[in-house]
């Protein structure tokens, strides 16, 4: 099969998973925010955001290392599988006991001291997760990508199944009768805490799915293996730890650096992790990649024309990425339906937050050379120059600007990865990217986006068909650009 459309087809199927089926499970956003007060959805957004961290350093990288020294050959795959599988199952094993045993003074120290059961209950998702992403990473090297898609989707229905029953069924139950069957399962003291109840069910069954792919994972362990494993992997965790302080701390720090009392912080909080939301069409696209470009580059590298596909990749990537800005942010009077109405005075980031995560989608694909090339460790030094900078751009921005200096700190950096990451690549393993195309692409975006405002905004066009309009002169663009030629070679 032609390499493009190989990895066209498999992105479509990782998509229908994690870009439609998480979708589907973002739409419970509008059920929280139009049922919870902006405070109470900040518990939410705040304690995923610590999840994401320990999610990543739970996994310790290893999902990378199983790519790498499973298509090497020097090992039997499923002795690669079943070293993972061993070490992530001891780790996340201690991990939850840990986190049993110590609930309280946890639940102390991050100001919610009378819910320690919100602690047990995420570190049991974690879990649980981090042990299915073993499951995960041998369906995507086996190109089981159909399996994969399934066990996703049955997963983010359960999820969403469990969150509307308790939420509308159980808690209008008890509204109009406490007594009643349904009634009883609602207890007003967890509230919210039912969104978790909901995702660990719902995780602790995805991995009974997954039962069939750990077959033989827990025998056949090798320890040199698992040296050089850890060698290659610790520093994917540095990488993905930076990756998640660059992603995730601004929903973690808001409650600590705005300058109000926590009740007030909380709600900022909660506005903008709605808001947040908004650009989930972005990021989801661009995990969907993610699950499909990193085994495809892996698969390719030692082809005679790698990099001219990788190059051609990224040029369709960033179409793609350019088209989901535009048809966010020209359609947002839409869009903003998608969250309560308390939570729309924060509209204004939607904008910032869709590029900045654009940028992130080049720099996934710019980071080849690293991976590829075995230095880990050097990709560990970029991701943490962007995690500093997101750090003081945190701490800077956010006690004046409010949430609006967390955006702007995502988009500071993510350019300032993507530049570092094309000039090293372009050392290590030279790409030729047709940056012209790239940045044309990128500035024909903006172009558009400041026309709408323009057009919408001053001269009073209706926004419905300003947008639909640019929204069609993108497309024609596209096609006279690039889309005739990719017509021709088919």
């Amino acid at each position: 099969m032609n390499p493009l459309k190989q990895l066209a087809s498999q992105t479509a199927v990782y998509g229908m998973s994690s870009v439609l089926g998480r979708f589907l499970n973002y739409l419970l956003v509008p059920l929280f925010t139009y049922t919870f007060a902006p405070a109470e959805y900040g518990v939410v957004a705040e304690f995923y955001a610590y999840m994401g961290f320990l999610a990543v350093l739970l996994v310790f990288g290893l999902e990378t290392g199983y790519f790498r020294f499973r298509s090497g050959g020097e090992r039997p795959a499923p002795v690669v599988f079943a070293t993972v599988l061993r070490v992530l199952v001891l780790a996340n094993l201690a991990f939850f006991i840990l986190a049993f045993a110590f609930r309280q003074p946890v639940a102390d120290l991050l100001r919610h001291p009378a819910h320690p059961e919100y602690i047990w209950w995420c570190a049991a998702i974690l879990a649980l997760d981090s042990i299915g992403a073993a499951a995960f990473a041998r369906l995507r090297a086996e190109n089981r990508a159909g399996r994969f898609a399934v066990v996703k989707l049955i997963e983010i229905a359960i999820n969403i199944g469990l969150n509307l029953f308790f939420i509308l069924g159980c808690r209008a139950a008890f509204d109009a009768d406490p007594q009643s069957f349904l009634g009883r399962l609602w207890d007003p003291a967890i509230g919210i805490g039912y969104v978790f109840i909901a995702n660990l069910a719902a995780s602790a069954i995805k991995l009974l799915m997954l039962a069939p792919q750990f077959n033989g994972g827990l025998r056949g362990f090798d320890r040199p293996l698992f040296a050089r494993l850890i060698r290659y992997s610790l520093p994917m965790v540095v990488i993905g730890m930076a990756g998640i302080v660059n992603e995730m701390l601004d929903r973690a720090a808001l409650k600590y650096l705005l300058p109000y009392d926590d009740a007030t912080n909380m709600a900022q909080l909660g506005i903008y992790s709605a808001c947040y939301k908004l650009s989930i069409l972005m990021t989801l696209f661009i995990q969907a990649f993610r699950y499909a470009g990193e085994p495809f580059f892996f698969a390719y590298a030692k082809r005679a024309d790698a990099g001219r596909v990788y190059a051609i990749v990224l040029n369709w990537f960033v179409i793609f990425c350019v088209f989901i800005f535009l048809l966010v942010t020209l359609f947002l009077d839409v869009f903003q339906y998608f969250v309560g109405a308390a939570y729309r005075e924060g509209l204004s980031v939607v904008p910032v937050l869709l590029l900045a995560n654009l940028l992130l989608g080049i720099y996934v694909n710019l980071s080849i050379w690293y991976k590829l090339t075995d230095r880990t460790l050097m990709g560990a030094w970029v991701s943490l120059l962007g995690a500093a900078i997101t750090v003081i751009m945190l701490i800077t921005l956010i006690p004046t600007w409010g949430y609006a200096g967390a955006a702007w700190a995502h988009l500071a950096c993510y350019s300032a990865m993507v530049v570092v990451s094309y000039v090293l690549g372009r050392r290590y393993y030279p790409v030729p990217y047709d940056l012209k195309r790239v940045f044309g692409y990128l500035a024909l975006g903006l172009a558009l986006f400041g026309a709408s405002r323009l057009l919408v905004g001053v001269v009073g066009w209706q926004a419905p068909l300003v947008g639909g309009g640019l929204l069609v002169l993108f497309l024609v663009l596209v096609f006279f650009a690039d889309g005739r030629a990719l017509v021709r070679r088919r």
